[in-house]
């Protein structure tokens, strides 16, 4: 059962600890679904995370951010017309300069084994995450979810066989007032939402 049914089902809890008292002292740890994983990790990084299944309720998470940020009738940096068109019906002003309110982008792929988004220049082009806007929005499907970067890198060359986009990078660190670790230098942090619709 996917972390969307579990979240949905309101007997899972009861279900799980039956589960649990059938499992010895010593009996080996059940392997997380790459959905629960990324779900976990995602949050821990200070991701905001919208589950969605279908377009309606994507349109109606849009809305609900854009009411919680006062970010009606922005700049918002875009260089999807897919989704240029599909949140038209906002009073938003898209543009292609990284100086705007919110950056709006699909992605390549989500990573479970650290909870990241897998960009490259097909969203961003040759910007770098420092050059982009601090608040994002990610607009992403479920068949996008991988275990780890190098499937999701993997998935990246069997799409573009002729040409391998560039500029290929992660982004996995969403709270802004968080003080950062030594793993994390360098990095970027962005104050992220995800809308993620089920399609699978």
């Amino acid at each position: 059962m996917s972390l969307f049914k579990r979240l949905l089902n309101p007997n899972y809890k009861s279900e799980e600890k039956a589960k649990k008292s059938d499992h010895g002292k010593y009996y080996p740890e059940d392997k997380l679904p790459t959905d629960e994983k990324f779900t976990y990790n995602f949050n821990k990084n200070g991701g905001k995370f919208l589950y969605c299944e279908n377009l309606e309720e994507v349109l109606e998470a849009f809305d609900n951010i854009l009411l919680e940020n006062d970010w009606y009738e922005r700049d918002v940096f875009c260089i999807n017309e897919q989704l240029t068109e599909r949140f038209a019906g906002y009073n938003l002003n898209f543009i292609e300069n990284p100086n705007a309110t919110f950056f709006l982008s699909a992605c390549e792929s989500l990573v479970a084994n650290n909870g990241s988004i897998l960009l490259c220049s097909n969203q961003i082009k040759e910007k770098k995450l420092n050059e982009l806007p601090a608040n994002f929005v990610i607009f992403a499907t479920t068949s996008q979810l991988v275990d780890s970067i190098s499937e999701g890198l993997r998935n990246i060359k069997n799409q573009s066989k002729r040409h391998i986009p560039s500029n290929i990078t992660t982004i996995q660190d969403f709270e802004t007032e968080k003080e950062k670790d030594f793993m994390s230098y360098g990095s970027s942090t962005k104050n992220l939402y995800l809308l993620l619709l089920e399609d699978l």
